[in-house]
């Protein structure tokens, strides 16, 4: 939805806007709407719903539940409906999931200049739109029953969805940083991954990201191309091992760019917002404090799947396990009927996993949105059956 962002501290629209309503840093980030009141600090929720976008489901039964909004939801979404199949996405935040928050995606297929991840989630969506799925915005699933025939999934704050089958495709969430004073500041200058809108920000400012993996180095060349400096703080003594060459080159290769490597971030601090960190040496032990108002961090990410209960079979760090995997050791006791699992359905027939949150997948965009694809394929198998 189109909107105008005002930094109080940079823009004296923003300090006039901020004095007409009354409200104090506290109050920020602060939503004026066309019409109703003006959102003081909104949750998600709060502002979808004051936007007009759906927050609940409008059917009591859909041929396919969806849960998660990423490139494999939207991709399952796009099969799904186009295939006649009725169907509910349901997305505890914004759709495009982590992919929808990168600034550059180079390596899919079809876009030899890459596109930014909120070019390809809008695309998405429309597409989502055109062939009739519903999409529930800002509910976070909490939890999961079968009752017989169907598969119910508990949204917080709205009842339960039913549906004849379910695809599971709620990837990862990021790591959180153990840094003392760091969970005061997340949001305030700390952020776990990077948009667009945030990079602007950082106009001739010194930024500092965390992380070796390729979501770090394309966010750290994203962010050099508005901040002064950007400081990649690395724990190895390489990023060879964990980022593409491609990457590599560029990221050592841009003059704005420094990289700080076996260092790690150990505090923050900051009076409503961050203003500096503290940094350690791996090595030496030698502490720095560092002047910045930004840090953003890529150390990694868990799977989204602590709501499916004990019925779906899950490994050791919480990713869903499918297909074959579900016959090996004694996961082959979990499978209750007497054909073999699909492809990506889990423990549990009728219940699929795609993307990222599957075990063993291989976390890229077009992985996720080939799974996403395929999902629906094997829902057909599945309902056929039932």
């Amino acid at each position: 939805m189109p909107y105008n962002w005002y930094d109080v501290e940079r823009d004296a629209e923003g300090q006039r806007l901020l004095d007409l309503a009354g409200a104090t840093a506290a109050d920020l980030p602060l939503v004026l709407v066309p019409e109703g009141e003006t959102l003081r600090s909104p949750s998600t929720l709060e502002l979808a719903s004051a936007l007009g976008l759906r927050t609940r489901a409008e059917r009591p039964l859909y041929d396919v539940r969806i849960v998660g909004g990423g490139p494999a939801g939207l991709a399952a979404a796009v099969y799904a409906a186009s295939e006649g199949l009725s169907t509910v996405v349901v997305e505890r935040e914004a759709p495009g999931g982590q992919a929808g928050q990168s600034a550059a995606i180079e390596n899919y297929l079809g876009f030899p200049k890459g596109l930014t991840g909120s070019d390809l989630s809008q695309r998405a969506v429309a597409q989502v739109s055109r062939f009739g799925a519903e999409m529930v915005l800002a509910r976070a699933v909490v939890g999961f029953e079968t009752r017989g025939p169907v598969h119910a999934v508990l949204v917080d704050g709205a009842g339960d969805i039913e549906a004849r089958a379910v695809v599971v495709a709620t990837g990862v969430s990021y790591r959180r940083l153990d840094a003392e004073g760091l969970d005061e500041l997340t949001g305030r200058g700390v952020y776990y991954g990077a948009t667009a809108s945030e990079a602007s920000q950082c106009q001739g400012d010194d930024v500092y990201v965390v992380g070796a993996a390729n979501s770090a180095g394309q966010a750290v060349l994203s962010l050099a191309r508005f901040a002064k400096r950007v400081v990649l703080v690395v724990r190895t003594g390489t990023l060879e091992a964990t980022m593409s060459r491609y990457l590599v080159e560029r990221v050592t290769s841009a003059p704005n760019i420094e990289v700080r490597y076996r260092s790690e971030v150990v505090a923050c601090r900051g009076d409503g917002h961050l203003e500096a960190l503290t940094l350690t040496d791996r090595d030496s032990g030698v502490k720095e404090e560092v002047s910045s108002s930004w840090l953003f961090v890529f150390i990694g990410a868990s799977p989204r799947t602590e709501w499916l209960g004990a019925a779906v079979v899950r490994d050791h760090l919480g990713y869903v396990v499918t297909g074959q995997d579900l016959l090996g050791t004694d996961r082959g006791q979990h499978w209750p009927l007497a054909r073999a699992p699909f492809a990506l359905e889990t423990s549990v027939p009728g219940v699929f996993a795609a993307g990222d949150v599957r075990l063993d997948s291989m976390k890229r965009v077009a992985s996720a949105v080939g799974e996403g694809a395929m999902s629906v394929y094997l829902v057909h198998r599945y309902l056929a059956t039932v």
